[in-house]
């Protein structure tokens, strides 16, 4: 007698499904940076609040010092960088990452809208932050360069971070490690030095630009928890190049 059924086999490939990955681990360090960051933040606030915007005698040293060097070239070259840290060239640079991280037309324009939006909405925070702390800056008599508004935090050293950590972000998705990386420590000495640069002006006590720092810092990590939004992962496909469970049953 011979068997009835098709003789057994291997299971099919695409019966053994495993469960797909889990998005925990992924999520844990960008929202732990963006905890200690924030904690770190909050403390400088509270610090600037409770002593109603007096700097730190360490402040008053280091504006003390800019102030006594503001010889050339080093001043001209401060007002140059500092530029770059305000204005139009951020949102240039949000756009550059948009168009490197998407991967068609519609994508790049998905991925620049969102970059953009990031970058407005940290602005945004920050022009908050300053006007409800309303810390004053140093003495005008010893500015080197322009500057308005309230000091804590630095609008120049916050908005240069964000726009260096979405750039860096583009860059990643388009480059391979080593080459990201290199870029990567050109951006962040590109941002710190703006964020000197507001010291060494005298328009800035250095505790603003760090705040600065902290709270794009923050930002940065808790907008990369939205990027599947800014760049859709592609739908998933089997070996065959069809999608899963579109593969038709013969019975």
């Amino acid at each position: 007698m011979t068997a009835s059924g098709p003789p057994p086999g291997p299971e099919p490939q695409t019966a053994r499904r495993g469960p797909g990955p889990r998005p925990g681990p992924a999520v844990r360090p960008p929202l732990t940076v963006a905890a200690v960051c924030a904690a770190l933040f909050t403390a400088a606030a509270v610090t600037v609040s409770v002593r109603h915007g007096v700097p730190l005698a360490p402040e008053r040293a280091a504006v003390h010092w800019s102030a006594a060097h503001h010889g050339q070239p080093l001043r001209s070259l401060a007002r140059v960088l500092t530029a770059t840290g305000t204005g139009a060239v951020p949102y240039l640079l949000a756009v550059l990452a948009g168009l490197l991280a998407g991967r068609d037309a519609r994508g790049r324009l998905r991925a620049v809208g969102c970059a953009v939006l990031v970058l407005a909405a940290g602005q945004a925070i920050r022009y908050g932050l300053m006007d409800l702390l309303a810390r004053p800056r140093p003495p005008a008599v010893d500015w080197a360069g322009p500057a308005s508004g309230y000091a804590f935090p630095s609008g120049h050293a916050t908005t240069s971070v964000l726009a260096a950590g979405i750039l860096a972000w583009g860059i990643t998705r388009r480059v391979g490690p080593a080459r990201a990386r290199t870029w990567w420590a050109v951006l962040a000495l590109w941002a710190a030095g703006v964020g000197l640069t507001r010291v060494y002006l005298a328009v800035h006590w250095p505790g603003d630009v760090v705040g600065g720092w902290l709270l794009a810092a923050t930002l940065l990590c808790l907008a990369l928890l939205l990027e599947p939004l800014a760049v859709p992962r592609p739908d998933p496909v089997d070996r065959g190049g069809t999608r899963p469970g579109s593969a038709h049953s013969h019975e």
